[in-house]
Order: C-alpha cells, then sequence, then structure tokens
C-alpha cells in the first residue's frame, strides 16, 4: 500500500485501546492496523495547512506568513490568560476569537510522564488528554471562556507542572499517583473568581494505548532532516509514532508534512 497525503493531527476515538486514525484528503488510514509491519515515511513537499501552499512549515502546520497572522495561531492558544475576546477586544479576528474563547472551557489534571496541570475547549475532552499520552485524567473546573480557565491554569503553576516530558512518556515510566486526592489537595488554590466553577467529581478517566513495545531509550525522527524514515511500527501514544528500533516520531511536529507513505 503506498499512500500519498498532508500529515495532520491523527484523528483519535477513546475505546478500551485508543483508535488511531490518519485522515489524508482523499484516503484515511487506520493506523492501528499498522501495527508490527514495516511502514516508511517520505516528506516529499509541504502544504501549509492555512493557504495550502508548498512553503516551509513554521509551527502548527503553518507557514511563517500565515502563523504570523491567522486567528488559529495567535498567542492565546498557548497561552489562555491572554484571551481577551470576552472584554470584546481583538486580536486578529475578533469573530474568530468569541466563536473558540467565548465557549466552555475545562480545567485538568492529566497524568502522562508526571501529573500536569492544562486547559482545552470542553469540546476537545477526552482528545486533548489522548493527544498528551495521558494514561489517567481527571477534571477540575469547568468555566465558561477561555480566560477564566487561563488564569485558573496559571495559579495552579505553582503547585503542579503545566509540561509533559515526552521522552519520559514514550519510554513508560509511570509516576503512580492517586489524581483525585491530588486534586482535592490544589482546589484552595484556584482564584476566587474561577471558584464556582469548580466541578464535583468522583472518578477519573483512565486512558490505554496501543503499544506493544516501548523503547528503552528514544530517539526523534525529524523529516526535515532526514526525508526518509522506516521500520517496525510497535506502538501509538500522544500523537507518536513508536518504532522497534527506538526511533518516535510526532506527527503533530510533522503537520502540513506532504508524505509518501508505504506499507510492507
Amino acid at each position: 500500500m503506498v499512500i500519498t497525503g498532508t500529515l495532520r493531527k491523527m484523528q483519535t476515538e477513546l475505546k478500551e485501546t485508543v483508535q488511531y486514525y490518519e485522515v489524508f484528503r482523499d484516503d484515511f488510514v487506520h493506523v492501528n492496523a499498522l501495527l508490527n509491519q514495516k511502514i516508511s515515511l517520505k516528506h516529499v513537499a509541504n502544504e501549509c495547512l492555512n493557504c495550502g501552499l508548498d512553503k516551509k512549515i513554521w509551527r502548527q502546520g503553518f507557514c511563517y506568513d500565515c502563523f504570523s497572522q491567522i486567528p488559529q495561531a495567535g498567542d492565546w492558544i498557548m497561552k489562555p490568560e491572554l484571551s481577551r475576546a470576552h472584554l470584546d477586544e481583538e486580536d486578529r479576528d475578533l469573530e474568530y476569537e468569541k466563536r473558540v474563547q467565548l465557549q466552555p472551557h475545562i480545567v485538568y489534571l492529566a497524568n502522562s510522564s508526571n501529573v500536569k496541570v492544562g486547559v482545552t475547549r470542553k469540546s476537545q475532552i477526552p482528545t486533548r488528554w489522548i493527544d498528551q499520552g495521558a494514561h489517567e485524567a481527571v477534571i477540575i473546573a469547568e468555566t465558561p471562556n477561555r480566560y477564566l480557565a487561563g488564569i485558573t491554569e496559571v495559579a495552579l503553576k505553582d503547585y503542579v507542572a503545566d509540561k509533559t516530558n515526552w521522552r519520559t512518556m514514550l519510554t513508560n515510566k509511570i509516576e503512580d499517583v492517586d489524581l483525585l486526592r491530588f486534586r482535592e489537595s490544589i482546589l484552595p488554590h484556584i482564584p476566587k473568581e474561577a471558584q464556582e466553577h469548580i466541578v464535583e467529581v468522583n472518578e477519573e478517566t483512565l486512558i490505554h494505548f496501543p503499544v506493544e513495545q516501548y523503547p528503552k531509550k528514544v530517539k526523534s525522527v525529524n523529516l526535515t532532516k532526514t526525508p526518509e524514515h522506516s521500520g517496525i511500527l510497535k506502538g501509538i501514544k500522544g500523537q507518536y509514532l513508536i518504532f522497534e528500533d527506538g526511533h518516535v516520531m510526532n506527527v503533530r511536529s510533522h503537520e502540513g508534512f506532504v508524505v509518501e507513505l508505504r506499507v510492507g
């Protein structure tokens, strides 16, 4: 099988084991079905996910010009506390910003390599947890907009990490933590204006990934430096493909890369 298409973040489905799908313009691949098979990925071109041109990908699948201008790449995406749509203040496109920022957001704890605090739109649960490679997660609060979720996350960063150690996550060196108890311990540190949005929970979400062999040490695949990589696929976790020889490829960081995917 040979398919040529533009990489995007893999779509996921939370089942007993997470199901992964790479969706191209004219085709899609059930990535779980490729486990234990030899696959080859060859970088043949670029396609900016906004303008569609064959230009060097800068970040998030966008070329530099698009990344610098479009609302989908505004600073508030990575830093929710910078959201201003609730004040009717525009960053790049107020209509878009209102549509995204002024909807329910979730502040959560997730455990992938360690316990971290994060923010995502309610509609992105549990997708966000899967993308981070979290094996367990629990909701802290549900806010009516992105700003309140953002300032809650910032306040909690003094007591819990906000980053995932991707190498630890991919070697499955899991830290055993009682998330519900940890959650209770940090609730008093939530800002007053967000206290009323704390959600009552009594269970956590458990996530199982399709991994048959974890690497002891990871080596990152970068198709910009080495345009082709092949190997036996042994697992999928977060947005990473895990190969038998210890190489791992972050699909998310290769969004906008046009690749030739060969199986077998």
